[in-house]
């Protein structure tokens, strides 16, 4: 039971600490050097443009966990994103709308880091909260 608390801890730190301050420098704090997200082997390397394109549209964006289960290894976790529409995404103009889509992430922890990630975000139901996609010149 308290290896299952420590792992639900360990996640928890990262979100708060990574996803919601940005301070990738406590990547070594708690991924392994070969950690996986959704199956690919580039997470420490693609992680940085990833948030910097979330905060550039959203730039007060704040994670906020709702559930967490855990089981051996692997810790699930449900969360609500929120922020305010800032900046452009995914082919958006900023709306200045405050929005809010969910996550589930299960992440596996072996000797105290984060090993594997698989997470998913709710992106349908922010693309419904910002809007509708510009049409493209050859769709006029």
């Amino acid at each position: 039971m308290m290896k299952i608390e420590q792992n639900k801890a360990i996640v928890r730190d990262y979100l708060n600490e990574i996803v919601n301050k940005g301070n990738v420098s406590a990547f070594d704090t708690f991924f392994s050097e070969d950690v996986v997200f959704n199956e690919a082997r580039n997470f420490r390397e693609q992680y940085p443009a990833r948030m910097q394109a979330i905060r550039g549209a959203f730039p007060d964006h704040h994670l906020i966990i709702r559930d967490q289960i855990a089981e051996g290894d692997k810790v699930v976790t449900r969360v609500t994103f929120r922020g305010t529409h800032g900046g452009p995404f995914n082919g958006i103009a900023a709306t200045g709308k405050q929005v809010e889509w969910s996550g589930i992430a299960m992440d596996r922890i072996s000797d105290g880091k984060v090993v594997e990630m698989w997470h998913v975000q709710n992106t349908s139901a922010l693309m419904e909260q910002i809007g509708p996609r510009p049409p493209t010149a050859s769709a006029r």
